[in-house]
């Protein structure tokens, strides 16, 4: 019985050490995380919204109020030029892909036309659904009107239309289902 106790109580120890050294490890790296993930943030609105020379939050009241809506609204930033005049919007919102949860960031020129969109974060299926991270896909959003909302085809597309994915139509139209959030978005709440 002694034994037993024994090896507990060593298992104990050990186990407490490596979950203590675990959570210094977590508060050590956190804040640098933080700055990393807000960097790349800041690098994804800049490429969705070139135009931008600043990125300010939306005021707390009114992004409260967008995610009272929409409580798949993940941030949304207004741009400015060095003019202090708004160029546009970026909004990130979270879509339900085929492996999981895909988060989009969409670009949005206050002309009402789409400047950028990219996908930021998703578990998709490498060699299909990861290609909605391509140039080529995500390109065919450019230039887009904010009047009408996206739809995926498989074949050419037209005006509002992005073609599909080979092999990953599910994540085209969940991709394109965030940009689409964000539509409807700046057309409800932001465009003037």
């Amino acid at each position: 019985m002694r034994e037993i106790v024994k090896l507990g109580l060593i298992l104990f120890i050990i186990t407490a050490i490596a979950a203590s050294l675990l959570a210094f490890a977590n508060e050590a790296t956190s804040g640098l995380i933080a700055q990393v993930q807000e960097q790349e943030s800041n690098k994804a609105r800049q490429e969705v919204l070139p135009s931008a020379e600043n990125f300010i939050p939306l005021d707390e009241s009114e992004f409260n109020s967008i995610v009272a809506e929409n409580n798949k609204v993940k941030e949304v930033y207004i741009g400015k030029n060095s003019a202090d005049d708004i160029v546009g919007y970026t909004i990130k919102t979270i879509a339900s892909g085929y492996g999981g949860n895909i988060e989009v960031i969409t670009g949005l020129s206050a002309e009402g036309q789409i400047t950028g969109m990219k996908v930021v974060s998703h578990s998709e299926t490498p060699g299909l659904g990861a290609n909605s991270t391509k140039p080529e896909f995500q390109s065919q959003f450019v230039g887009k009107s904010t009047s009408s909302n996206i739809t995926v085809v498989k074949s050419a597309p037209k005006d509002s239309e992005i073609q599909a994915i080979s092999g990953a139509t599910i994540t085209s139209k969940a991709v394109s289902s965030g940009v689409n959030m964000a539509l409807d978005i700046f057309n409800g709440k932001l465009a003037k």
